[in-house]
């Protein structure tokens, strides 16, 4: 029998630098994996999220509509259209649909660097601590299922893209501080790591891109770090998409497992 293949798809809230640590909206990064099996459950919501786009933005085959968060809120780019109320209700209604009926797993990945910062010395680039942690998860889940999968992240620029390769390959050739390398070499089919550019239209990416963000603030309010503020359309998404939190095959709970805050 086949083993089953999946891939992980990987995007940021957030920035990675240690800059203006007291406001909220720099002192939490968070990475987001979603990961769906390859050859029938990601075509599937791929050709969903297309007809979608087809039916609000009419057919656009030279110019593709890329979701991209920050481009929906302030209805810029093909999202203008978005300023009729009737097109914005359906938006909405039929990308929850959309994500709802999708058949894939989910990692959030969040770390206080503040705190990362003033337990360490030298801290590791925190984007790359959220990359290893997921990594874990995702890992441990294809070990547990018998499945196999790679991974996929958003290319941010050259030198960027550079280190979260590296980053990716060391974790794949010599473990972390948590696992050994044979735990994702059993897992990933791949020493490399894949990098597509948003402006692409890789499903799995603007997938991550749109549930990153309202993701982080709930694991954020969930631990305290954060009043719980948010807009009624992401709780909406939310409602959605929680449940594809992966969660601990025997304890039952996503804590740590489908949700990692860090420093832990």
């Amino acid at each position: 029998m086949l083993q089953k293949r999946y891939r992980l798809y990987i995007d940021e809230s957030g920035d990675h630098t240690y800059n203006l640590l007291d406001e909220p909206e720099h002192r939490f990064l968070a990475l987001l994996g979603v990961w769906f099996e390859s050859s029938t459950d990601y075509v599937a919501f791929a050709d969903a999220l297309e007809d979608m786009k087809r039916e609000i933005f009419g057919p656009r085959k030279d110019n593709p509509v890329v979701l991209h968060r920050s481009d929906i809120i302030n209805r810029k780019k093909a999202f203008g259209v978005l300023r009729d109320n009737s097109l914005q209700q359906s938006f909405d209604d039929q990308l929850c649909d959309v994500i709802g009926n999708a058949q894939f797993n989910m990692v959030c990945v969040v770390i206080d660097k503040r705190l990362h910062l003033q337990q360490n010395v030298s801290p590791f680039h925190p984007y790359h601590t959220c990359l290893a942690a997921l990594l874990d998860c995702y890992c441990g889940w294809l070990n547990y299922h018998k499945a196999i999968g790679d991974v996929m992240a958003e290319a941010r620029g050259a030198q960027e893209d550079r280190q979260l390769a590296q980053a990716y390959l060391r974790a794949f050739e010599s473990g972390t501080f948590t696992l050994s390398h044979t735990h994702y070499q059993r897992a990933l089919t791949t020493k490399e790591l894949k990098l597509r550019k948003k402006n692409e239209n890789i499903a799995g990416l603007q997938l991550a891109d749109v549930l990153a963000h309202p993701l982080k603030c709930w694991v954020l309010a969930r631990e305290a770090k954060i009043t719980w503020s948010t807009s009624p359309y992401a709780i909406r998404l939310l409602d959605v998409a929680l449940p594809k939190l992966i969660c601990h095959p025997e304890l039952g709970h996503t804590e740590d497992y489908g949700a990692v805050m860090l420093p832990k």
